[in-house]
């Protein structure tokens, strides 16, 4: 199988973006998609994650990743059916699919939750150094599990500094401090914001008494290591419920 033919049998055609969305991810490095959870979709997915994070505990998120301050959950594919949302997306597939040229598979999909009064991060991009302007190695996709807002520890991100080979320590002081040009991804719960990961990004400060909740599918292109290993952490249940356009982006 090709990323062509998983792609095709998961919905994406070539008109699944219009133009100007293609014209708004390579001008600006992000593009949101609205409504894509219904209210099931959410809840399910909240509950899912509300059961791991009492199963799990202080081992949370340890397969990639945790971070004072935040709720981190990992291997999410192996972790529940309702986390296979990020396969049924065509216009998000689709995105990701421009961003990396047609030649991607899944480097991860975790849960992000800021705590009250945490989240914030450094500007930064995934990929560190981009070495050849254009040639990108990563893309993100935020699944809103809240609604983002001005106050609750939105995702900011720097709109065009994808098209540069340069990284925020060296235009910031701290990375940590607001950019002038960086704005707040906003939106409602169920949206889902693709970004290009050489993109400068980062969470802001959770000033709310809630914890602001979202699903991160991260994908790179298929010569690249990922994040999490699929084939060593997928149990061969979860494998043979997988259609085999899925098994592919997974590289399982």
């Amino acid at each position: 199988m090709t990323a062509s033919e998983a792609l095709t049998q998961l919905g994406v055609r070539e008109n699944t973006l219009t133009l100007e969305d293609k014209a708004a991810l390579d001008r600006e490095g992000f593009l949101h998609i609205k409504g894509v959870l219904g209210t099931d979709e959410i809840e399910a997915i909240r509950g899912r994650m509300a059961e791991i994070l009492r199963e799990e505990g202080d081992r949370a998120g340890i397969e990639v990743h945790q971070e004072t301050g935040t709720e981190r959950l990992s291997n999410l594919i192996n972790k529940g059916k309702e986390f296979q949302v990020l396969f049924q997306s065509p216009q998000v597939l689709g995105a990701i699919a421009h961003v990396l040229r047609g030649d991607l598979k899944l480097s991860s999909l975790n849960i992000r939750s800021a705590l009250s009064g945490q989240g914030l991060q450094n500007l930064h991009a995934d990929w560190g150094r981009l070495e050849t302007p254009g040639d990108y190695q990563v893309c993100n996709s935020i699944w809103l599990l809240d609604d983002f807002t001005q106050e609750n520890g939105a995702t900011r991100a720097v709109a065009g500094t994808h098209l540069t080979t340069r990284i925020p320590t060296e235009e910031m002081v701290n990375a940590a401090d607001p950019h002038p040009r960086e704005v707040l991804l906003l939106g409602k719960a169920g949206d889902v914001v693709v970004f290009n990961s050489h993109t400068w990004h980062g969470g802001t400060l959770n000033r709310t008494n809630r914890p602001r909740r979202a699903m991160h599918g991260y994908f790179c292109r298929r010569r690249h290591d990922q994040q999490l290993n699929q084939k060593t952490h997928l149990s061969p249940e979860t494998v043979a419920g997988l259609s085999s356009a899925v098994r592919f982006l997974l590289d399982v």
